[in-house]
């Protein structure tokens, strides 16, 4: 039984880093389609996305009203989503495609599972930020606590979901917070999961990092309200 997959990858302002992080997405074999979603750019990264969905069959562009984050730009293709699975990859370069493979052959095929990709579980010498690493941290182990999970890296962009769940959800959190939601509700109902290692290249806020301290605060919120 093989697995169908499909990958969303918003984007807001990422002319610097799109085309090769779409290029390596491509170069994954797994990947059945691609959704590229424009949070409304403001630069050139609307015109790099054409050029690739015409060079690819893979890809397809979608566009959120207005900016209001990476969640509302996911789940503007939920409706649209065929495969079995599905997973979400940063327009930067701080996560390597080559991970995708990995965590596909983790899948449980006859119990479809979510498969997270951690940060933390490998010897990860590319943190930028020691406060980031440590909110981190601290973050996974409160949410573990209160959901009866163990967790390492609730923040971690690569989770390799059921579409059922991601397509049938509706989620409310329009920007990063959405990393909690989804873990939340979906461990609300199933603790089926495996976590494995990937790799991690933090990139800088002068390249671009756009997630802040107040998302940490935004993020311990979610977790209260989509626990209690």
């Amino acid at each position: 039984m093989s697995v169908s997959l499909s990958a969303i990858v918003p984007i807001y302002n990422e002319e610097k880093f799109l085309e090769e992080s779409v290029n390596n997405l491509l170069k994954i074999k797994e990947i059945e389609k691609i959704f590229l979603v424009d949070d409304c750019s403001l630069d050139s990264s609307r015109e790099i996305m054409n050029t690739l969905e015409l060079k690819n069959d893979k890809v397809s562009i979608f566009k959120t009203n207005k900016n209001s984050g990476k969640g509302r730009a996911i789940c503007v293709v939920q409706e649209y989503l065929e495969t079995d699975y599905v997973i979400i990859h940063d327009a930067d370069l701080e996560y390597d495609p080559i991970d995708i493979p990995k965590m596909v052959k983790n899948i449980n095929k006859d119990n479809f599972n979510l498969v997270l990709g951690s940060r933390f579980m490998n010897d990860n010498k590319k943190q930028l930020y020691l406060r980031t690493f440590l909110a981190n941290k601290l973050l996974s182990k409160f949410f573990s606590l209160i959901h009866k999970v163990d967790v390492t890296d609730i923040a971690t962009c690569y989770k390799l979901m059921p579409t059922e769940f991601f397509k049938n959800e509706n989620f409310v959190e329009t920007g990063f917070a959405i990393e909690v939601e989804l873990l939340a509700k979906y461990f609300k109902n199933n603790k089926n999961f495996i976590e494995i290692p990937i790799s991690y290249k933090a990139r800088s806020y002068e390249d671009g990092k756009k997630i802040k301290l107040i998302d940490g605060f935004k993020y311990l919120l979610a977790m209260l309200k989509y626990k209690f």
